[in-house]
């Protein structure tokens, strides 16, 4: 699952280094180019609205494998087309069907023993970020090799391979909600007032993912303006630091397990929001800057590992829905962060962007510190609590078409809603 989340992730990307040379082929110019690429982020939250919870009501196995075959079959597409405009809707269904990440997070979620959850968990985000990191890296030389054509047909012939080892490998029973798929759709927005545990997980999922891609959107246009005017495959070379994520993701999962989330939460964020600030006011020192972005991103990404492993929690036997309603709320964060992080720069300063994000990321740790959401009377206060909790729901317990337990905050209020 985590190689298939990989692979589904990085098919959003490979486009983007490669982005010249498609304008050139296309006869169009950069900028109609890139307006046609932003198809795929929209895409990619219509999958996680509308096709994520599909494996919670079917097998997920053949669902899985018709969306990494879909998958294929628009890569292929796009490696085809003779105009711009036709683009932009292939790219949008590429973006829409890379939500697969997604979706095995939550099956990978429903699958796992209640002991070992994040720790599974972890290794299938390790996978995204891989897919995220190397949808660039290999797009780009295997561009300069084939041709941008050829490097999307080559995306397309290993997704047809996964689509064959999905239905091989993954449950083909159905899943077991009794809920129908529009009426899961329509559940999503209610999930937010009737458990308190999402809220507070999505409101600081969030804010760090905003402040994650503001950082990065943030230093790219710091570095390729005066002192510094780096290219673009210069700047490319500190996305490396990113990869102490990958690592990070499985520690944190495994100490999740053992520790509970909100103790991992919280040491993720004092080590990200620090490394921020630094990095605020360190740039012109390369070693500094690398240093700091590898502890940003590994705090962050374990963070999201303990956060993500309580929203599928809530609900063992049917994640989906939760996780997509989760994910909605973490991709606009991060879609509101690299807009900001763009054009901050240019307002504030790079250091002044860099406070803002730390800034960001302390009040998700107040948050995480103070909103201490347990069930309705029970004693403990960490969230390791109701991990547990909710994984040992009864058989006669509520099913998938209630809404079963309410949650509370203790302390302070849950969040928004």
């Amino acid at each position: 699952m985590s190689v298939a989340a990989a692979l589904g992730t990085s098919t959003i990307y490979p486009m983007q280094p490669a982005i010249a040379d498609v304008a050139d082929t296309l006869g169009t110019q950069i900028t109609a180019v890139g307006i046609t690429l932003a198809c795929g982020p929209i895409g990619y939250m219509v999958g996680l609205g509308l096709l994520v919870p599909l494996v919670d009501r079917f097998a997920p196995g053949r669902v899985l494998a018709a969306q990494f075959g879909i998958l294929a079959c628009a890569l292929a597409a796009s490696a085809a087309v003779g105009t711009v405009t036709l683009l932009g809707p292939v790219v949008g269904l590429v973006g829409a069907c890379s939500a697969v990440g997604a979706a095995l997070s939550s099956v990978a979620g429903r699958l796992a023993p209640p002991q070992r959850r994040a720790t599974v968990l972890g290794m299938v985000t390790a996978g995204i970020s891989v897919g995220i990191l190397a949808g660039r890296t290999l797009g780009g030389w295997l561009a300069d090799e084939l041709g941008w054509r050829g490097m999307l047909l080559v995306f397309a012939a290993a997704c047809g391979l996964v689509a064959v080892c999905c239905l091989v490998a993954l449950p083909t029973a159905p899943g077991n909600t009794e809920r129908g798929y529009l009426s899961t759709l329509r559940s999503l927005p209610g999930l937010f007032v009737h458990h308190a545990i999402l809220r507070v997980a999505a409101l600081r999922g969030f804010l760090w993912y905003f402040a994650f891609c503001a950082v990065w959107a943030g230093i790219a246009v710091a570095l390729s303006e005066p002192p510094y005017s780096y290219s673009a495959e210069r700047i490319g070379l500190y996305a490396l630091a990113g990869l102490s994520g990958i690592l990070a993701t499985q520690i944190a999962g495994a100490r999740t397990d053992r520790d509970g989330a909100r103790r991992v939460i919280l040491v993720g964020l004092v080590l990200a929001g620090p490394a921020a600030a630094v990095a605020g006011f360190g740039l012109a020192n390369t070693f500094v800057t690398l240093v700091c972005l590898a502890v940003f991103d590994a705090g962050l990404f374990a963070a999201q590992v303990a956060n993500q492993s309580t929203v599928l929690a809530l609900d063992p036997c049917a994640p989906a829905r939760f996780n997509s309603a989760y994910m909605l709320v973490y991709f606009v964060g991060g879609s509101l962060g690299t807009a900001f992080g763009a054009t901050a720069v240019a307002w504030f300063g790079w250091p002044a962007t860099a406070l803002i994000t730390a800034a960001a990321i302390g009040v998700a740790a107040m948050i995480t510190v103070f909103a201490r959401v347990t069930p309705v009377g029970a004693a403990p206060d960490d969230i390791r609590y109701v991990q547990q909790s909710a994984t040992r729901r009864p058989p006669g317990g509520p099913s998938d078409h209630q809404e079963g337990p309410r949650y509370q905050s203790s302390g302070t209020s849950a969040g928004p809603g």
